[in-house]
């Protein structure tokens, strides 16, 4: 993704963020003890090792409260910090800084939690041909964001929504016609590219037995679900050399994910790396300046 904080989508994050926190009222802690025209400048610093994401989002915020602020980043996405490290600072009006600080760090240490676990599982898969997958299994409303996170740390992006690409799941498989005593991925495939033409079209399999026929009719992509590692390897000796790529999802952690990119399987869908990821911890200390 090019440019994602100049997205509308992230406009549309950080007023809503905004909005939750100050509602009509605004900041009345601000308003009791933050004089007008007072200023303070402020370090953003790692307090755990991790990489971080989302840094940009600072500058951002201070800018759809006032301005006023100068934002310096002192890391970019994807950076690896350790405990101390400075990753921003800033300078400026002390009422914006103070009313934007909390949304802008809890938006940068979540996307920071993100490419942190990426950059863990692209690490222990380093040296294989098998890339590391994000899902749609987003917070809502932070998917471009939490996609960016990924794809600055090591891993690439599925696709981004239904819009983009055909996902053909065991619940679409469901209302297939039997074929051959099972459900009917085949069909499903066959259906998809009669109606998509050209379109990116991956199906889940659960079974070997149903790898050939989704080849044959014309799958782009077979997701291999819940399979362990010697499924995995069977279906990409199977595969061979044509022109088909084989993804591993479900059940995948650190401490098997490289068993499974061991396989040859070109690439590892992983849920986890957005609806399980912690947050980074970061911290922003300011002192007033005179």
């Amino acid at each position: 993704m090019s440019d994602v904080y100049a997205h509308p989508d992230v406009a549309a994050i950080v007023a809503f963020a905004l909005q939750e926190d100050l509602r009509d009222a605004g900041d009345i802690t601000c308003r009791a003890l933050v004089p007008r025209g007072s200023r303070l400048s402020g370090v953003v610093r790692a307090k755990q090792a991790g990489v971080v994401c989302g840094l940009p989002l600072f500058a951002h915020v201070f800018r759809v409260l006032g301005g006023g602020v100068a934002v310096e980043r002192c890391a970019a996405d994807g950076t690896r910090v350790v405990p101390g490290d400075e990753v921003l600072r800033c300078a400026g009006d002390a009422g914006v800084m103070l009313m934007g600080e909390r949304t802008a760090l809890n938006l940068v240490q979540r996307l920071s939690g993100v490419a942190s676990e990426t950059r863990r599982y692209a690490d222990a898969v380093a040296g294989t041909k098998a890339a590391i997958l994000d899902t749609r299994k987003t917070t809502p409303g932070l998917r471009i964001l939490q996609k960016h996170a990924v794809a600055c740390a090591g891993g690439a992006n599925h696709r981004i929504g239904l819009y983009d690409q055909a996902l053909i799941k065991e619940n679409h498989i469901a209302l297939m016609p039997a074929d051959g005593g099972s459900r009917g991925p085949a069909e499903a495939v066959r259906r998809a590219r009669a109606a998509l033409g050209s379109a990116l079209i991956e199906v889940e399999i659960e079974t070997l037995d149903d790898l050939e026929g989704v080849i044959a009719a014309g799958a782009d992509i077979v997701l291999l679900d819940n399979c362990a590692p010697d499924v995995v390897r069977a279906a990409v000796r199977q595969r061979g050399d044509r022109r088909v790529l084989l993804e591993a999802s479900g059940g995948i952690t650190l401490a098997n994910v490289r068993a499974f990119a061991e396989t040859g399987v070109d690439r590892i869908s992983i849920g986890a790396l957005t609806h399980s990821s912690g947050a980074l911890d970061l911290s922003l200390r300011c002192a007033p300046i005179a």
